[in-house]
């Protein structure tokens, strides 16, 4: 009987973490697409564009966690930003396979 229960509670807990696994990630619709790569310190390059992170900048990788700018491929990846009124890049996304083939929206 108590076999069961844990058979059942695993399935359960899988079921969770499958859910949680599938979401789609909130990248707001004001984004802009390019490739990213980190240049210095706080330079990075956008389509060969040298710009500069904002304070307190965030850059989340495929997995939505936040990295470093260095931490980024050397190689650079495509990505979707904002940026602040200032002009440099406030935060930005790595983007998985599956969200650079969609189509980007229209804000």
């Amino acid at each position: 009987m108590n076999q069961w229960r844990l058979y059942l509670i695993g399935g359960i807990l899988l079921g969770i973490a499958y859910c949680a696994s599938a979401q789609i990630r909130p990248i707001p619709l004001d984004t802009q697409r390019g490739w990213l790569r980190h240049v210095q310190d706080s330079v990075i390059a956008i389509d060969d564009k040298q710009m500069q992170l904002a304070p307190g900048a965030t850059i989340r990788n495929q997995q939505n966690m936040i990295v470093v700018p260095v931490s980024l491929p050397g190689e650079g990846a495509l990505a979707e930003y904002q940026l602040d009124p200032s002009g440099q890049v406030a935060r930005a996304w790595l983007l998985t396979p599956e969200e650079a083939a969609r189509e980007k929206p229209l804000p």
